[in-house]
């Protein structure tokens, strides 16, 4: 979590009831002009996707699905 992000929870925190839902309703509605689909990548998924899309790859046929902590970083 960002330090912004952090602040932003702090502050909210310090609110009453109604006023952190009242809050919570006007980012959820700003989430939503932003993004109505939930598409957009944050900047830490756009990286995350990026660093998988230049690894490695295992073929599905070449999973032990029964063991699959062995693939845990």
């Amino acid at each position: 979590m960002s330090v912004r992000t952090k602040q932003i929870a702090s502050m909210v925190e310090m609110l009453p009831v109604k006023e952190q839902e009242f809050a919570f309703e006007m980012v959820k509605r700003l989430m939503l002009a932003w993004d109505p689909n939930y598409t957009k990548l944050t900047p830490s998924e756009l990286r995350e996707l990026e660093e998988a899309e230049v690894g490695e790859y295992l073929d599905e046929d070449e999973i032990d699905w029964d063991n699959l902590e062995k693939y845990a970083a």
